[in-house]
């Protein structure tokens, strides 16, 4: 299967250099790697450039943006850029942070997957951050959701999702957009990935207001936001989080922002939200 990867990259160079390497060990090599430099003041571009010119699937696109910090839509619209570099001779495009390391084997167990599984739309291993000296699950979020960080698509997935949001939450979205299309979703957790970065690390103030909006613009509704904020919340041991989540949303509320998605796509969002939180109470 052809795997084509995109890699945003803002001032990266502490970790590109070891994404990068894993990329270029693993036993089922991708066809293309797209690394896009976006607006790196730092020696991220060099680094990248140093491995490109070393391998012919390797490229970089050198991008200017804003230096402001915009979880969503600046991680997407670098990732938009890169994607319009390609040609459409894939199976499978991923989008990977910049700051991961991953086994020799991941490509090839992906791989597998979608092989055997002709529905299966999405797939990824699991993150894993240094704690302790010890590589410790970054569990932010149900098992079943494939991180931000390491999205895989099926092409066919892909184009009917409508591509990715360039919005806070578009890494939520494409998952429940892929099921509203009969898409199955899978994550392995025998696939170890180093997460370096932790998540949210550089987020500002006015970033996190993002994630209540993004909840509305997904029409979750007050409840389920609710829902939602405070677990996220509680799972990032900050009760400020969880106001912070609210705020966000209630100022989406009153500017009336446009929806991600649409009426039918909410209702069905919605029943599904509602399935997911009475199964964890029934089972408890």
């Amino acid at each position: 299967m052809n795997f084509y990867i995109i890699i945003p990259a803002h001032n990266e160079e502490d970790f590109i250099g070891e994404t990068l390497e894993s990329l270029v060990q693993q036993t089922t090599l991708p066809k293309a790697v797209v690394v896009v430099n976006d607006n790196s003041n730092d020696n991220t571009q060099t680094i990248c450039e140093g491995y490109a010119s070393k391998h012919s699937w390797i490229s970089v696109l050198n991008s200017k943006s804003s230096d402001k910090h915009l979880p969503g839509s600046k991680i997407i619209h670098a990732f938009n850029k890169g994607l319009n570099t390609l040609d459409t001779d894939y199976d499978i495009i991923c989008k990977f942070d910049a700051d991961l390391i991953f086994p020799n084997n991941y490509l090839e167990k992906l791989t597998h997957h979608f092989k055997v599984n002709p529905k299966l739309g999405m797939a990824s291993g699991f993150c894993y951050i240094e704690k302790n000296k010890e590589w410790i699950l970054e569990d932010l979020t149900n098992k079943d959701h494939i991180r931000g960080a390491l999205k895989a698509y099926r092409k066919d997935c892909f184009e009917q999702i409508g591509q990715l949001k360039a919005s806070m939450g578009w890494d939520t979205v494409d998952e429940l957009l892929a099921k509203y299309n009969g898409w199955e979703i899978l994550t392995d957790e025998t696939l170890h990935v180093k997460h370096l970065k932790p998540t949210g690390k550089s987020y500002n103030k006015a970033s996190k207001y993002l994630q209540g909006e993004a909840m509305y613009k997904m029409r979750y509704g007050f409840s389920i936001t609710l829902i939602s904020a405070l677990k996220l919340a509680y799972k990032k041991g900050s009760f400020q989080l969880f106001k912070d989540y609210m705020s966000g949303y209630f100022k989406a509320k009153t500017k009336g922002l446009d929806f991600l998605v649409s009426k039918a796509e909410g209702k069905f969002i919605r029943n599904l939200r509602w399935k997911g939180i009475l199964n964890k109470f029934s089972n408890k």
